[in-house]
Formats: structure tokens, sequence, C-alpha cells
């Protein structure tokens, strides 16, 4: 049902004001405010894309229900081309239904490709924040893609200040790389600076779930980033638990198949989704966005369909096992999956957003070899069908996005990692994080020693950021911002390090 802006006004007060496109608000959110985790949107395409939010005026209550009534409610929604809402394009109604904590998940289409729109929500007599997003270009548009990445926020070791200042640069589209949240008791890593506090115990309920996924969502830093723009995101381990592999449990905390349902559970019910990505208890998170002609954004997941870490996880020396060409990460169903989306590409970006890092990186300095087993690396014969499938597609300019390490790294991706001449294939920029690990550092004589053992990397960088990248016809641009610290708010953004990659070039070049 269409919903006129008389109408909408008509039945509610105006309640907050918001900071208009930044979701923020600048007075008192008014008592039993339901919207209390802000609003977002997600998968672009060039008809529309997917409205989220949450009711929840309590957000940590004990249930997870967010301090919400026993029944289900009813959530109004509009679309405007204007801050205003003057011009209204679009609105409707949907339940948000107690069994599902309450969230609103509104796909939202008849819409003008590659046109910027704004959003808010009513329900209860009260007014969401304003939501800032856009639907993609027309099929073949020529239009440039600016876009930020972003993985990996502990909410305990410092402030999402990475997310706001990534508002700040307006993109078109914030790629989530995973660790959204931790699930990680309050506290579990106390060698490092505890800035605020976990929610009580390690998640293992839908309830604590849900709970920890709300005080994550409270934070306006976050808040402002997802009301700035629309969101594609992929999950990593955290969100479920450190390290899980497919059906294999990270810990060893019984009761895995039930902590996992719930921590699916709980992921969609946060996330700016279609609600196909949900059934009967199973999550797809694979999947293709187009940006016009420019770019292609292959989503993939590299949790669910994985064989368990070889020898045992961790940094390890001499695991023969990690060369076994029947281990699997991405799994054959979802490599297939991409190998066609690669040979049917027509776009002159061809970005592919996981999870864990793809270039070999050997961390032992000298003689002999240390590889991390949680990623590509334990994995060895499946990336090499990787870069395979990179060549024989001939999709044009793979790009790869990665998070999950902490560290800034740009590489080149080579046919043969242990050859240095052998062909570039095509680049990856690993975010760092939001703020796990807390504020970092930079150590250019240990980076260049790394950087010599593995002459494919290009720059690392250990302090927390984003990456922002402008893909365009000719060139794409990544930009790695850097923080100063995170353990306290307010800290400006610089640019540690750029790479401009020519179309074709497959490769990242010079930097500066």
């Amino acid at each position: 049902m269409d919903i006129t802006r008389r109408t909408f006004l008509a039945t509610t007060s105006l309640g907050p004001v918001t900071h208009a496109g930044t979701g923020l608000r600048t007075s008192r959110a008014p008592r039993n405010d339901p919207f209390e985790l802000g609003v977002a949107s997600g998968d672009p395409d060039p008809g529309g894309f997917v409205l989220w939010t949450r009711l929840a005026p309590h957000p940590l209550a004990d249930d997870g229900h967010g301090g919400m009534p026993d029944r289900d409610v009813t959530v109004e929604w509009q679309v405007a081309e204007d801050e205003r809402f003057r011009r209204v394009a679009r609105g409707g109604r949907v339940t948000a239904r107690r069994e599902g904590a309450h969230s609103v998940h509104a796909e939202v289409g008849g819409l003008r490709p590659g046109a910027e729109y704004f959003y808010r929500f009513r329900a209860g007599g009260h007014v969401s924040p304003t939501g800032r997003t856009r639907t993609a270009p027309a099929p073949g548009a020529p239009s440039p893609l600016t876009f930020g990445a972003v993985s990996c926020a502990c909410y305990e070791h410092g402030y999402f200040t990475a997310y706001r200042r990534l508002a700040e640069r307006h993109p078109d589209l914030v790629v989530h790389l995973g660790d959204y949240l931790y699930e990680d008791a309050a506290g579990a890593h106390e060698t490092l600076p505890i800035v605020r506090r976990h929610t009580p115990g390690k998640c293992r309920t839908l309830a604590d779930y849900r709970r920890r996924h709300a005080q994550y969502r409270a934070d306006g830093d976050l808040q402002a980033a997802h009301a700035a723009a629309p969101w594609a995101v992929v999950w990593d381990d955290h969100e479920v638990e450190n390290n899980w592999a497919g059906n294999v449990p990270g810990s060893t905390v019984p009761g895995f198949p039930a902590r996992k349902r719930a921590a699916i559970r709980a992921y969609y019910e946060h996330m700016p989704l279609r609600p196909s990505a949900y059934r009967d208890g199973r999550i797809r998170l694979t999947r293709r966005l187009d940006w016009g002609a420019t770019a292609a954004l292959h989503l993939l997941d590299t949790r669910q369909y994985r064989s368990d870490q070889p020898c045992d996880d961790g940094l390890r020396e001499g695991c023969d096992d990690r060369l076994d060409p029947r281990r699997a990460l991405l799994g054959p169903a979802q490599l297939r999956w991409l190998e066609s989306g690669l040979r049917g590409s027509r776009a002159r970006w061809n970005v592919l957003a996981q999870q864990v890092f793809l270039a070999q990186r050997d961390h032992r300095l000298g003689p002999g070899r240390r590889m991390a087993l949680d990623g590509w690396d334990g994995y060895a014969a499946e990336r090499d069908r990787l870069m395979g499938a990179l060549v024989a597609s001939r999709a044009a300019n793979p790009v790869v996005l990665t998070g999950d390490v902490h560290v800034a790294h740009a590489c080149d991706l080579l046919a043969d990692f242990d050859d240095p001449a052998s062909a570039r294939v095509g680049v990856e920029l690993v975010a760092t994080s939001v703020s796990s690990d807390g504020d970092g550092y930079a150590d250019p004589v240990e980076n260049a020693a790394v950087r010599a053992e593995n002459p494919h990397i290009a720059f690392i960088d250990q302090r927390r950021g984003f990456v922002l990248a402008r893909a365009g016809a000719d060139e794409l641009r990544a930009e790695f911002h850097t923080l100063p610290h995170v353990t306290r708010r307010g800290a400006r953004s610089s640019v540690a390090a750029a790479f401009t990659v020519p179309s074709g070039a497959r490769s990242l070049g010079a930097w500066r």
C-alpha cells in the first residue's frame, strides 16, 4: 500500500530531530523511542534496495526483544527524492514480527536507476532517523562507483570512529567484509585495553546474539555509516564463533549446532539483507550486485562451506595437509557459481568481496615457511583453482576485497606465488580493522622485512581504518585511510597510501 506524505505525518508527531543524511539525532530522543538502533539500506539494484530497521526502545533487555510488547507491530516506510520528504516516491507498510525481534526488511522497487533517495520509518507515534541511499545505475550505464570496505569492529577494543570517517566521505556503497561484531565474553581479551564492555557472557543463545547485535547497533558512529549509504554485507567468523568452519565449531563449548542457528538468525535480523537471504534457519550470503557497466560485485562466503582448518589451525610450519586438493574454502558449488559469473561478466571491474587473506604470506622471515591456516594459505589447492578461474574467465580487472587480519595490505595476485616473476592475475585490497586489537601501530622496518619476504605485497599498515576506492572506466584508485587511535574518540583519518590501477594492468604498480 502506498502511503502519502500527508498520511504519514498526519498520524504522528515529528519525533526526534535528525541531522539530514546522517541518521543521528540532534535532540534528545523521546521516551520509549523504538528506533534506538537506527536505520539501514542494502543490496541496491537499478530499481530499488532493501530498507532495514529494528524496533527496540530498550535494546539490551534481557530477553533479547528490545523492550517490545508480545505482539506484532505495523511499521510504515517512506522513500523520497529529497531530505525533507516533499517529493515522496514510494511508501508502504510492513509487519515487524515478534518472532523476528521486530526487525524490518522492506524491499523497495519501481525507482529510477542511478538516483539518490532518502528514507524513514514510522511506528507507535515515532518517526525514525532519516537515511540516505541510492539505486544502482541502469545496466550498461558508465557510472563510476565510489565504495568503502570495512571489517572487524570489536566493541571492547575501541570506538567506531572509522565508520564515521567513512560516512563523511559519502560513498555510493559500503562493503562490510565480516566480523561485524564479536561473540566473545566480556573482557575475553584482557591483554588489550578494554575501552567499553560487551554484554555479559559468550554469545550462546538467540537472546545473547540479539543483545550483542543491539549493543553494536546502538553505537552512533555505526549508525552514521549505515545511514550514509547502502551496504553490501558478508560475514566472517565472529558473527558466529571464532574460526568456525562449516559444521565444525571454533571452540570446545558444547552445543555448536544450536549456537550457529541462533547466530544465523540474529545476523539476518540485524542486517540490511533481502528476505530471500534467510529461509528455514539457513542463510545465503553468496550473491552478485551490478553497478552499471562499471563493476560487478561478487559476494562470497568463506565460512559456511569450508573444510576444517588443517593441522589444528593457527600459524604453522611444515603443514602438508594445507596442500591437499580435497580441501575446500569456497566449496565446489560456490566456486562454480563464481566461475560462471566471471565468464558472463561484462563489467569493467570484477570485485570479489570475501573474508580471509588470499595472497600467499610467509610469516617467517628467512629460511622456512610459517603460514596462517585459517586463510587461503590453508587451502592452497583451491586457491590455485581460483587463480586459474580468474585467468580462464577473461573477466576484466579482478579486484579482491579482504578483511579478517586487522592489518591493511595491498597485494598483487600471482599465477604462481612461488615465482615472483609469474603473471599478475589481479590485485587484493585488505582492509584493516575498524577497532579490533586497539590502536595499532606503524612499523616501517618490520613491514619492509615482511615485504622483502613476500615481494608481491606492496603495502602493510597495522593501524585502524578503512579502504575507500573509486572505480571508473579507465582506472581504479584505492586509498588506505588510517586513524592514529581508536581507544579515544574523535580521531581524524589520513591517507597512508593510495594506488591507481589502470584498466587492464592487473597489478598495483607504485604507491604514494
